[in-house]
């Protein structure tokens, strides 16, 4: 059925499940980046955005990771991208270096200080994330959520283009 045969009205589309499943999907994401983010900034000093960077570089491990890869996984543009590793470049928090097999491509690695930032803040952030996420949720109903938000996940990442 096509979506103007279903929404006669503009409370019908405001009220479709589909509609309002994912409004609620946004709204609960908003919520928990205000408080999470809050308490990162509050007790370690960085913003949500910058420690999502951070884990990012943590994940790729010693060999480091391409600005471009960034991008892709933080949903930005290689120019959003790249002023977000200056910023942490800035409180050094990441060192950025030339591929040794690229010379175009730009590897960002964690530094000590980084290091540090990445496991003080996760101690709050987790913590965050147990209070306001997990802790409303039955043992099984965190199960099936990490499985159905990795699955909701890997399906976007698919559907991405590749970020300018």
């Amino acid at each position: 059925m096509e979506p103007e045969e279903l929404f006669e009205t503009p409370a019908d589309a405001a009220n479709d499940p589909r509609i309002l499943v994912f409004g609620r999907l946004l709204g609960a994401a908003n919520r928990l980046e205000f408080l999470l983010g809050t308490a990162l900034e509050a007790e370690v000093g960085i913003e949500h955005g910058l420690y999502e960077l951070l884990l990012i570089v943590a994940r790729a491990g010693d060999g480091g990771i391409a600005v471009r890869d960034i991008a892709q996984l933080r949903v930005l543009t290689s120019g959003g991208a790249t002023r977000l590793v200056q910023r942490a470049i800035a409180r050094g928090l990441v060192s950025r270096r030339n591929s040794p097999t690229d010379g175009r491509v730009q590897l960002v690695e964690l530094t000590l200080p980084g290091s540090e930032i990445v496991r003080r803040a996760s101690i709050i952030h987790a913590r965050g994330i147990e209070k306001h996420l997990l802790d409303v949720l039955t043992d099984d109903q965190r199960a099936l959520f990490a499985e159905v938000i990795r699955a909701i996940s890997k399906n976007a990442a698919a559907a991405l283009p590749v970020m300018p």
